[in-house]
């Protein structure tokens, strides 16, 4: 019985050892103490890239050439001859005042005229009889001296006469209103059956030509001797026209700039500039304020996204580089201005440098990341 209880005994202390005895490593176990996988990151490449060197200032569209359309004989109006709002060219007629009064002074001139000229040929008779008499002594001196002098007066009357017919003449196209320029016309002041005079003040329509257009800019006094001597060395410096500041949306046209002022304004010590831009479709109409970038030069320039860098406590920007190891490095950037939605940097990344512009709030220097090229449009910060 003895014997029984023993064998018991070990077998129990078998179990309980083969319990306490380490079981072995599981898979999973090994797998939870490998590294966590590496953080996907978007890159952008820097280049080396052309820069504008820009100045911006703010503008307001002018028209390249406006005239106001002003009757230049009194009358009534008996017909408008264009459709308001439409595009007009130089000479076509727009309005027709009644010319009945001025046919008829125009029929006068020309009766004048025949009389002038029935006159004079009478006179020229005249005086080739009393030199005839003369030679015989018929007449006296004095006779013939007054016949001739009536024979010039003739003359001059057939000239006045002339003149006369001319006036009416330019009186009676004067009836018919012209366009003085090519442009888009306005809304008519005036409708017919209005009386209007040669000397008033309410113009009958105003046409404006809008392909090209002016962008008029004024720059301080102390900053347009910098623009002033880079025109002597460029003189067709070109000029942007921002659409939307918000999005630093461009007019797809560029201007030129054409002219600066050669005084400073001493009420506001400022300079008028004036760039000349294409509008071939009437986008930028006259009294708009626009903002414009006038290029001042080109230059090569490395350009980092804004939205790439950080702002650390001093100020300064930096941004996450990811080198050649897949590896995070922190850089200072040395900041020149800003260029768009970029910074223009001198120092602190160099050409072909992979800066991180979405995920960069998930890393910290020295951390292993899966670089990836950024899209743009992506969704990011």
């Amino acid at each position: 019985m003895k014997h029984i209880f023993l064998s018991l005994a070990a077998i129990v202390s078998a179990v309980i050892l083969a319990g306490c005895s380490p079981e072995p490593e599981s898979e999973s176990a090994k797998q939870g103490q490998q590294k966590p996988p590496a953080t996907a990151v978007s890159v952008v490449s820097i280049e080396s890239t052309t820069v504008p060197d820009i100045l911006s200032l703010p503008g307001r569209v002018t028209a390249f050439q406006q005239s106001q359309v002003r009757p230049q004989v009194a009358g009534v109006i008996t017909e408008r001859l264009f459709e308001e709002g439409a595009v007009v060219e130089k000479g076509q007629q727009l309005y027709q005042i009644n010319d009945a009064r001025y046919k008829a002074e125009l029929a006068s001139a020309k009766a004048d005229l025949k009389s002038a000229e029935a006159n004079l040929k009478t006179l020229k008779a005249k005086e080739t009889r009393y030199k005839d008499l003369l030679s015989r002594n018929s007449v006296s001196e004095q006779e013939y001296d007054d016949v001739v002098a009536q024979t010039d007066q003739a003359d001059a009357q057939i000239a006045v006469a002339q003149a006369a017919i001319e006036l009416a003449r330019v009186n009676v196209d004067y009836t018919k209103v012209y366009a003085p320029i090519n442009g888009q016309i306005s809304r008519s002041y005036v409708t017919e059956g209005t009386l209007v005079t040669a000397n008033q003040s309410q113009e009958l329509a105003t046409i404006t030509q809008l392909d090209p257009v002016f962008v008029d800019m004024q720059n301080s006094g102390k900053a347009i001797v910098e623009l002033r001597r880079s025109m002597q060395g460029n003189n067709a410096m070109p000029v942007e026209i921002v659409l939307d500041e918000a999005s630093d949306t461009l007019y797809e046209k560029q201007g030129t700039l054409k002219f600066s002022e050669v005084t400073v304004d001493e009420s506001t010590g400022s300079v008028t500039l004036r760039a000349v831009v294409p509008n071939p479709d009437s986008v930028l109409m006259p009294g708009l304020f626009v903002k414009t970038n006038v290029i001042k030069s080109r230059k090569q320039g490395l350009l980092v996204p804004q939205r790439a860098t950080m702002r650390q406590q001093d100020g300064s920007l930096m941004v996450y580089v990811v080198d050649t190891n897949n590896t995070v490095q922190a850089r200072t950037l040395e900041v020149v201005r800003s260029y768009q939605s970029q910074y223009l940097v001198t120092a602190g990344v160099s050409s072909g440098d992979s800066v991180i512009i979405e995920g960069y709030q998930k890393v910290k220097p020295g951390a292993q990341v899966t670089p990836q090229p950024w899209k743009q449009g992506s969704q990011g910060r």
